[in-house]
């Protein structure tokens, strides 16, 4: 019921910025959390961030806490990563993910294909 494909995903050094987006589709979207998780080489996929679909509320891992910042634009069918102060333990591959609730625990239902983001030391 949900496509997503992300996009802004580059070889950085430390310190730059990067903005990905996931360019969403799918009926009933707007009832969807939607987030990113991330996947460094030999690493698990870990939760970086989502926005509840209940109140707009934002979460964030501690490890990129204060630096990236989430944010949804339902009119444009659009989630968007702002990743500042990039860091070479944030190199990994970077997914959208949607379902009911996005939340560190569980995977989420609905994954796209990824970007890469490379922080070079």
């Amino acid at each position: 019921q949900v496509q997503l494909a992300e996009a802004g995903g580059g070889s950085v050094q430390p310190g730059d910025s990067l903005r990905l987006s996931c360019a969403a589709s799918g009926r009933t979207l707007e009832s969807y959390s939607m987030g990113w998780f991330r996947q460094a080489p030999g690493k698990g996929r870990e939760f970086v961030a989502a926005v509840s679909w209940r109140d707009g509320s934002v979460s964030y891992a501690d490890s990129v806490k204060g630096r990236f910042t989430v944010s949804r634009d339902n009119v444009k069918n659009m989630l968007y990563l702002q990743m500042n102060g990039l860091k070479p333990e944030d190199t990994a591959a970077y997914y959208c993910v949607a379902d009911l609730e996005v939340v560190a625990e569980t995977m989420p239902w609905y994954w796209g294909q990824g970007t890469q983001v490379t922080v070079g030391s």
